[in-house]
């Protein structure tokens, strides 16, 4: 079984193989020509160019101003406390979709619901191949529609199959031949809805609204804050189903889900057709949040 695991890493390593170095870092290093080839790849010559000469003035800025680490930039900044809040708390809420916990035990969940544990084990195959399929769909979304509505859309959608699998399991009590099925039905729509909407936007997001300075800072606090929580509701998910059952267990993730909704609309900021050196800005000085962005000039 562990055999079986190291075939996804040795695919990673293979891919990363070919993964080219960061344009920022490599106009850093005044390598420009190598800069420019990346940025052709995935723009246009003349927007390749264009986010060229932005790159080249947001280091000669920071080449005069006098470099402090991660943390005391934040520490002088409320703008960037800010940011990276809003980072951890995506992050979290990603989790507390329960997304990880039901594909860690959706079998668990299946019995739960009515199915026999033979007959679980082969239904729980229908969320792993709709994941598949949404993240196809969430690759194609990301240059299409906004990371804000990506969020919103994703966290309504979510947050509704929560309540219809909470609703449904009172429904229709156990022993219903149609239960276990619309929970099967209802589980398959969150997963895709997480996958298409959710899983994938929210590593760009993040990917996208730190500024260079602290950059890895805000990452891995909003990583480590993430993890924290799968690992919490990887523990505790068991747990939970056993004492509130079905009912409570998506009730309560439904909550959670209002409460994400309410924070994505209120604090996380937009970050499609900016540049990363206009987010860099914007985050610094707090536009980020006043000022609506422009039309996409990707």
């Amino acid at each position: 079984m562990l055999a079986v695991c190291a075939l996804p890493a040795i695919a990673l390593f293979v891919g990363m193989l070919r993964v080219p170095e960061s344009p920022r870092w490599l106009a850093s290093k005044n390598r420009y020509d190598e800069a420019l080839s990346v940025l052709e790849q995935v723009r246009t010559t003349d927007r390749a160019r264009a986010e060229l000469d932005d790159i080249k003035r947001s280091n000669d800025i920071e080449a005069k101003v006098e470099r402090v680490s991660g943390w005391q930039t934040l520490r002088g900044n409320k703008w960037l406390i800010r940011i990276v809040l809003i980072g951890a708390g995506l992050g979290v809420a990603q989790q507390l979709t329960g997304i990880n916990s039901i594909m860690y035990y959706g079998q668990t969940v299946l019995i739960e619901s009515g199915f026999q544990a033979s007959a679980a084990l082969i239904a729980n195959i229908a969320p792993g191949v709709i994941a598949v399929v949404g993240g196809v769909i969430a690759l194609y979304n990301m240059e299409k529609i906004n990371r804000r509505t990506t969020l919103i859309l994703g966290f309504t959608l979510t947050t509704t199959c929560h309540f219809l699998i909470g609703i449904a399991s009172v429904a229709l009590p156990e022993g219903n031949p149609a239960r276990p099925w619309v929970i099967l039905f209802l589980v398959v729509a969150f997963v895709g809805s997480m996958q298409t909407f959710l899983n994938i936007a929210v590593w760009v997001v993040l990917s996208e609204i730190f500024p260079t300075q602290i950059r890895a800072l805000g990452m891995g606090i909003s990583v480590f804050c993430l993890w924290i929580a799968n690992a919490f509701l990887g523990l505790y998910f068991p747990t939970i189903v056993a004492a509130t059952g079905i009912t409570g267990t998506f009730f309560g993730f439904g909550i959670v889900g209002l409460l994400a909704l309410l924070f994505i609309w209120k604090f996380v900021p937009e970050s499609r057709g900016r540049t990363l050196e206009e987010v860099e800005e914007g985050v610094t000085t707090g536009n980020i949040f006043t000022v609506p962005v422009k039309a996409s000039r990707r």
